[in-house]
């Protein structure tokens, strides 16, 4: 399961940012700011090779002797980060895209709600509750 989820606006600043060892958390807003750029040189790749078809899911940015870094893009340009442990041999591509599509959902959730404003940071319950299953419990 994730170390860390971050939900990062269009202008690239975090609208949420949840990490488990809350004392890694500025660790993780460092490793979730420098995956941005992989994350714009592979949209711009896809963009420029494809058209206007792109794939949502970017697939793995990039590995560190720790962890590995997974990015999302919605077409409203808002990037989903999913950092999980390296040692975490036993999690396949397809539960992290699985793991994204019920991140979007939920987001989606937020971005409906008439009393949420977009750009602001998130403070949903639902949406905290659905980012809580998906993170490595420890205790």
């Amino acid at each position: 399961m994730a170390v860390c989820i971050a939900v990062i606006a269009k202008e690239n600043y975090p609208l949420y940012i949840r990490s488990v060892p809350s004392q890694s958390e500025l660790k993780f807003h460092y490793t979730v700011h420098t995956s941005l750029d992989v994350v714009e040189e592979k949209v711009s790749a896809v963009g420029k090779s494809l058209g206007d078809q792109r794939e949502l899911y970017l697939g793995l940015l990039y590995p560190t002797e720790d962890y590995k870094v997974y990015g999302y893009v919605t077409n409203s340009k808002v990037k989903f980060v999913i950092v999980v442990d390296s040692s975490n041999t036993s999690l396949r591509d397809n539960e992290i895209r699985s793991m994204f599509r019920k991140l979007h959902n939920s987001f989606t959730d937020v971005m409906c709600n008439p009393f949420y404003n977009p750009g602001d940071p998130i403070q949903s319950k639902a949406f905290n509750g659905i980012v809580s299953g998906m993170m490595v419990q420890t205790g």
